[in-house]
């Protein structure tokens, strides 16, 4: 499979460490002085999104208007993601947007909707915490929004988010039941980068010869 880097940061840099690994070859990355959206993308099978909030509408416009598949896991930019949407279908492209592509974190995603169906109707008060490393642009974390969503839908309330933004810290998520006798929590705590970034390259291989709007779960099914 042959790989386009969009954003050329720690994430692009580790996905692009560990395709090489797994065989894959990367045919073009961006840097500072030869942006994403300015990259050549004929030779590509697919392009993988780590970008910023501010660059990942042009760049993932580019790669569609190119006709390579998508795979993004850029937060913070979601008040477009149906204008991307419309240009996938309008081009026949692939797009698969995740805001966490960690399989252990997908796995927590379900894990999420299951708690919340048992605890609806019951007398907690949810919550939920999250903690990323410094550098990270958006806060709270896409993640974190996708796992309040979820709990938000099936409680039909309002869920507090918190984040703490500490060095280092890959990424953490706390998810909180809280009552006046008890309280149940789940964890899940990232130990590095290299299962989101992993995610991002099965993500890569499944969505090869697709055709749609699609998301993890998707991945997950086959």
């Amino acid at each position: 499979m042959k790989i386009a880097i969009l954003g050329n940061g720690r994430m692009g840099k580790r996905i692009s460490e560990l395709a090489i690994e797994r065989g894959h070859t990367i045919v073009c990355a961006s840097s500072s002085e030869k942006p994403a959206h300015t990259l050549d993308l004929s030779t590509a099978d697919v392009a993988i999104d780590f970008s910023t909030p501010t660059t990942a509408l042009t760049n993932i416009s580019h790669a569609l208007k190119s006709g390579i598949p998508v795979i993004s896991g850029t937060t913070g930019w979601l008040e477009n993601l149906a204008e991307i949407e419309d240009l996938c279908l309008k081009n026949q492209g692939a797009f698969l947007y995740a805001s966490n592509f960690s399989l252990g974190m997908n796995i927590f995603f379900e894990l999420n909707k299951t708690l919340a169906r048992l605890m609806k109707n019951q007398n907690y008060e949810s919550s939920l915490h999250e903690i990323h490393h410094t550098k990270k642009l958006d806060s709270p974390s896409g993640t974190a929004k996708t796992l309040g969503e979820q709990m938000d839908e099936i409680l039909a309330n309002n869920t507090v988010i918190t984040a703490d933004r500490i060095a280092d810290v890959p990424g953490t998520h706390i998810i909180s039941y809280n009552s006046e006798v008890d309280e149940i929590e789940i964890k899940h705590t990232a130990k590095n980068r290299d299962g989101f970034a992993m995610g991002a390259i099965i993500a890569s291989e499944w969505i090869i010869g697709e055709e749609g709007i699609f998301s993890m779960q998707d991945v997950l099914a086959q």
